[in-house]
């Protein structure tokens, strides 16, 4: 009777014993996850902080690829805004520089500035004041020549500056068109 008693010991300690070999393949192989949701430091160091630098990184980097090209469409347009004149006109934050034919009229908007640098040129308006000599402090009424070097300011709209040689060539800062 011993003899089978033992034979059931045996069998009963190895059936524990594979159930206890089972759990613990089972607890391993779900470390971490849902169902066994305790984390330890080197999971955090190993996995998930390089994870989360990873995502991080990856973010940060979109955002700077949006706002820079977001920036260089707004450095365009602000370009553009303030560049240099075309044949018809043009507006500058910055002087430019204007190359006139005779008999071409150069009418500012309010505020442009205008200076003769080359040639002849003289005030045209169609009404009772022309252009402020701001270098003199005084007005030049229509017909009158400009000075070159001297800085001039329209005041009014409508007003402007008419070449009267082959080439003159001004300095223009501010809003205009040229007929």
């Amino acid at each position: 009777m011993m003899k089978k008693s033992w034979k059931r010991i045996v069998i009963v300690v190895t059936v524990a014993a594979m159930l206890c070999l089972g759990a613990a393949a089972l607890a391993a192989g779900n470390a971490g996850s849902v169902d066994d949701p305790l984390v330890t430091l080197s999971y955090l160091n190993q996995i998930f902080a390089p994870r989360m630098n990873e995502a991080v990184d990856k973010a940060v980097a979109a955002g700077q690829a949006s706002l820079k090209a977001e920036l260089d469409g707004a450095i365009d347009r602000w370009t553009k805004t303030i560049g240099g004149a075309g044949s018809a006109g043009g507006s500058s934050a910055t002087f430019s520089v204007v190359t006139l034919k005779q008999g071409q009229v150069l009418t500012g908007d309010v505020g442009c500035e205008v200076m003769l640098r080359i040639g002849t040129a003289t005030c045209v308006f169609s009404g009772t004041t022309g252009i402020i000599d701001t270098t003199s402090g005084g007005t030049l009424n229509n017909g009158g020549s400009l000075v070159t070097n001297h800085l001039y300011m329209v005041t009014i709209a409508t007003r402007g500056v008419k070449a009267t040689s082959n080439t003159v060539k001004v300095l223009v800062r501010g809003n205009y068109t040229i007929a």
